[in-house]
Formats: structure tokens, sequence, C-alpha cells
């Protein structure tokens, strides 16, 4: 959809709201292809389990919505990816080693500082025992947090969008979201939400220094 490029339009825009996983963080990818290889694994098990075997994107969608926990996915997964892989802590193991997005973390504090009202929105791969938010250091950051296992619903459900915004208290032509999945934008769009796509993270960072007015400054 067109974006706001005058000054008048991004002072009108004082919500940020931002996906975690490939926003947030990196790529998840790469980390976890060398996680599979260091279980013994196919580099491409992990994404083949949770999105080509049908259980296993059944018991990915469960976790999102919070129909089971994190500790029983852990079980449960293991089990497809393999009779040697562990189920503790499984998805800690896989996504610990997966880098914060610290230009995009920085954009979003600089947008902090200037007024904005800030607000995570992901869908959840759980909570516990291993919260992948506080170990990218990034929920403090935020005045709002719309995850889905907590909200029982999931992008890219209308009500979802609709909830962050209502919990944000803003209206949703002033806000702007940040999300690298195609398929979870058009939703907000239709509530008149402007979105980003997030693809390169200095591109995604450009994009919306562009948009919000403010400038991204990564810490000493």
């Amino acid at each position: 959809m067109p974006q706001p490029t005058d000054t008048a339009n991004r002072q009108a825009q004082r919500g940020l709201i931002l996906d975690f996983a490939g926003v947030l963080t990196a790529d998840p990818r790469p980390t976890h292809r060398a996680w599979c290889e260091s279980e013994g694994l196919h580099p491409e098990a992990w994404r083949a389990t949770l999105n080509g075997n049908p259980e296993g994107r059944r018991l990915y969608a469960a976790l999102e919505v919070g129909e089971i926990g994190q500790a029983e996915w852990n079980e449960r997964t293991a089990a497809l990816l393999g009779a040697d892989v562990a189920p503790e802590n499984l998805m800690g193991r896989a996504w610990a080693g997966v880098p914060a997005a610290r230009r995009t973390a920085a954009l979003a504090r600089a947008a902090k500082d200037a007024g904005y009202r800030l607000a995570l929105l992901s869908n959840s791969f759980g909570l516990e025992p291993f919260d992948p938010y506080e170990h990218a250091g990034v929920w403090s950051l935020f005045d709002v947090h719309v995850i889905s296992e907590a909200a029982g619903i999931a992008k890219p459900d209308p009500a979802i969008y609709q909830l962050t915004l209502e919990r944000l208290g803003l209206p949703a032509q002033a806000c702007v979201f940040v999300d690298d999945h195609p398929v979870n934008l058009p939703p907000a769009e239709a509530l008149g939400i402007t979105t980003v796509l997030a693809t390169h993270e200095a591109a995604t960072v450009a994009e919306l220094e562009g948009l919000l007015g403010v400038s991204a400054a990564l810490p000493a």
C-alpha cells in the first residue's frame, strides 16, 4: 500500500508495532540449520518438521495459541525430529543462538524516546522453560505485549491486530506495523495500519527511519 512520506503524516504516526522473530532477531534459519547439524540431523530437519510434517504443523499451531505449553511441545516435537533428539528445552536449544537485531532494537528505542508507543505483536513459540523475548533482551522495551499464546489468537487473524490497537489506545492510522511474513500484513492494512515488510535489517531500519522521522543509533 502507499506509504506516507510527508512531515504531517510522520508526526501523526504515534504507534510502532513490531513482530519478534525475523524483525527483532536475525533470520533464524542459519542458526536452526547449524543446530540441526549439531544434533546429527539433516540441516533442514527443523523447518521440515515444523512446516512440512502435518503433525509438526498441528503441534506448532497449538503452541502458538496456548492449547499446549512449550514443555509439552518440546516432548512431542522431539519425537518427530528423531529418536535420539532429547526433548529437554528443545525450543531453547534451537533458538538460543539466534542473534538479536541490534539496529532494529535501537530504532525502536529511538522511536520510544521520540514519544511513540511500542507494541510487541508476536506469534508465540512458548515462554517456559525458554523465554525468547527475555533472552533477546527486548521485553522491557515495549509498552504493550500481545503474545498469541496469551491472547488465544494468532496472526493473521484480524482480531489480534484489533486487540493490539485497543491495548495501545491508538487508532490504526496512527500506527506502523513491521513483520517478516507477507501473509501477516494485509489484515493490518485492512484496518488502516501502515505496514512494512521486514527483509534485510539495514533496509528495514532505513525505511522505518523515513516513516517515523527518527534515527537508529547503536549503543556504544
